[in-house]
């Protein structure tokens, strides 16, 4: 069986690639390991940097995913440096930034690199759609999930139970990668 390495600690994480990679024939492994998070001003950059020095630490394909929240109205703001806002000023000052902006549109860039043992990483990219609610709501989630509306939604993510907020999540980078996967005929 074909096999893939997801590096990562985030059991949907594991759960969303399985359900899509497995019935093609792709099993998943998951690891966790610390991987050197570069500096850059891309979200790409950053999975792809992930993804190859996880397999040439390994020396097996695997899969890196690196998120970041993107607010239009703010020069594209957090973006690479999603988790850092996260820490310092968090989701108040993320609302304190948006005060008085009337285009609340935000979406999840959820970018996944592919990196076959000895070559260079492959980027798939899903897109979670939505907005900057005026204030904080819900009890449930982590990061920005009492702030972000998703897409054709009144309530934030914070607001659903786990099993329940992952059906908003954008699956397209997880399709493509499936896709492209099929289509090789070697790899680990």
């Amino acid at each position: 069986m074909k096999k893939v390495v997801y590096i990562t600690g985030n059991k949907f994480k594991v759960l969303t690639a399985k359900k899509i990679l497995e019935p093609l024939g792709i099993s998943v492994d998951s690891k966790k390991i610390d991987c050197p998070e570069i500096q850059a001003d891309s979200i790409e950059e950053v999975a792809k940097y992930s993804s190859k020095y996880a397999s040439n630490l390994l020396g097996e394909s695997t899969l890196k995913n690196d998120s970041g929240l993107v607010i239009p109205a703010l020069n594209n703001f957090p973006s690479a440096y999603t988790k850092y806002v996260e820490n310092t000023i968090g989701e108040d000052g993320i609302l304190k930034l948006m005060e008085g902006i009337e285009n609340r549109e935000a979406y999840f860039l959820e970018v996944s690199a592919y990196t076959e043992h000895g070559k260079e990483p492959v980027i798939f990219i899903s897109k979670t759609e939505g907005t900057i609610a005026k204030e904080k709501q819900g009890e449930h989630g982590w990061g920005y999930d009492k702030i972000f509306i998703p897409k054709g939604e009144t309530k934030t993510l914070a607001c659903f139970q786990d099993d329940e907020r992952w059906k908003f999540w954008d699956e397209t980078g997880y399709e493509n990668l499936a896709k492209f996967l099929s289509s090789k005929k070697f790899y680990n």
